[in-house]
């Protein structure tokens, strides 16, 4: 318990450090990861339990369907989708279904585009806490000279720990955006290629 409350007492000191932006990177950072994991669990469910394709066919042709509790994966999703949608005309259900593919394939880059901003705010702020820093070294200097050692470094610190802290926070965002869009593309083109299949079965 010790411990604990040790290493909380060192986090709020070092968030004390860093200045007015310590509070704005914190909040972007949860902010970020929560949605990082969010779309990190719905692509990995969209990529498991996946039904065949032949059995995707045989629903849509019996119109029924899929039992969520058994898929889940993104051939589900399509097939229920399409399903919602179609009007039993085989020249509109194979327009409904290129339209049920470009819906189901958009929805796994959504939130996307939020974690890039979250992660590229970061080093914006750091950058501004870095400015913030030196401007109340200066004042330091202004008043006392480059006698004040002490003073001086609260604010050296300061625009420091307010860098560091941006590239802590977007360099890991930046790096997971990456490997979640890799994830997306690939559900893309597995969705574009089971659109192409079942439509020729409409």
């Amino acid at each position: 318990m010790t411990w604990l409350w040790s290493n909380i007492s060192r986090i709020f000191e070092y968030l004390d450090q860093g200045g007015l932006v310590m509070e704005p990177l914190l909040l972007i950072s949860v902010l970020m990861w929560v949605l990082i994991i969010k779309r990190g669990l719905y692509l990995r469910r969209m990529r498991v339990r996946n039904m065949p394709r032949e059995m995707a066919a045989q629903l849509i042709q019996e119109n029924q369907q899929p039992d969520f509790m058994e898929f889940r994966g993104a051939t589900a999703l399509v097939v229920s989708e399409f399903l919602k949608r179609r009007e039993a005309n085989p020249g509109v259900d194979r327009s409904t279904m290129d339209e049920t593919v470009m819906a189901v394939a958009s929805s796994f880059d959504k939130q996307l585009s939020v974690i890039t901003v979250l992660a590229s705010i970061a080093p914006l702020l750091g950058l501004l806490g870095t400015v913030l820093g030196m401007i109340s070294t200066f004042d330091v200097i202004s008043l006392h000279g480059t006698g004040n050692a002490r003073a001086m470094a609260g604010g050296i610190s300061e625009a420091l720990i307010s860098t560091q802290t941006g590239l802590l926070v977007a360099i890991p965002g930046l790096t997971m955006k990456n490997f979640l869009a890799s994830r997306a593309q690939t559900l893309k083109h597995r969705v574009s290629s089971l659109g192409i299949f079942l439509g020729r079965r409409l």
